[in-house]
């Protein structure tokens, strides 16, 4: 009598490892399909576990979604903190501004985001607007700038980077611009305006 070969042994990952494997997973599927495949079966199926894996990891879809929406906005800061930061503030922009783009462009993050704007859920997001503050207090807020205009060019930057992810490629070829004017542009203006800044700043205050 023929033996069946016995079933692969599951392999067991750590907590975290376990829910980092479902969110590069649930990444690629944002970025190959975009966010309506962010569905529980598709995620299951594209990370190679049971549907129960995920529920147990992130207790819902609506789980995953806001943690990979948290896992992007987290490595965007953690990247720009890392990175070498120049005494110039135009020299540092030129470094954060276009990682910033990169996250809401080829990582699907503006789509992410629109779609949970579009279904009522934007306020899951707290864990994006942790790590935005927590660029705000060690980066930009720490360059003898204040909160509040640290606050404004983060705000405008995201504006623009969403923007651009979502529409700017259409836009362009609809004016039949290269794919890339849209965000070389957005970039231009946020960096004209860090240099605006940095001039102001320069000038000696009137008594």
């Amino acid at each position: 009598m023929t033996r069946k070969p016995a079933n692969p042994t599951r392999t067991r990952r750590p907590r975290e490892a376990a829910r980092e494997h479902i969110l590069a997973a649930a990444e690629k599927l944002l970025v190959e399909k975009g966010p309506q495949s962010l569905k529980l079966a598709e995620v299951a199926a594209e990370a190679g576990v049971v549907n129960a894996t995920v529920l147990h990891h992130f207790n819902s879809i609506d789980g995953v979604q806001t943690a990979l929406m948290e896992r992007m906005t987290g490595q965007l800061v953690d990247a720009i903190l890392a990175s070498e930061a120049p005494q110039d503030r135009l020299e540092r922009s030129k470094i954060g501004i276009p990682l910033l783009f990169d996250v809401f462009e080829n990582k699907g993050a503006a789509r992410l985001a629109a779609w949970l704007e579009l279904t009522g859920e934007f306020r899951r997001l707290e864990g994006a607007k942790l790590a935005m503050s927590k660029l705000i207090k060690k980066r930009i807020a720490t360059q003898g700038v204040s909160k509040e205009t640290a606050e404004d060019l983060v705000l405008v930057g995201v504006m623009l980077a969403i923007s651009v992810g979502l529409v700017g490629p259409s836009l362009c070829e609809l004016l039949g611009r290269p794919p890339e004017t849209a965000r070389r542009l957005a970039i231009a203006a946020m960096q004209a305006q860090v240099a605006i800044m940095q001039e102001k700043m320069r000038k000696p205050r009137q008594s």
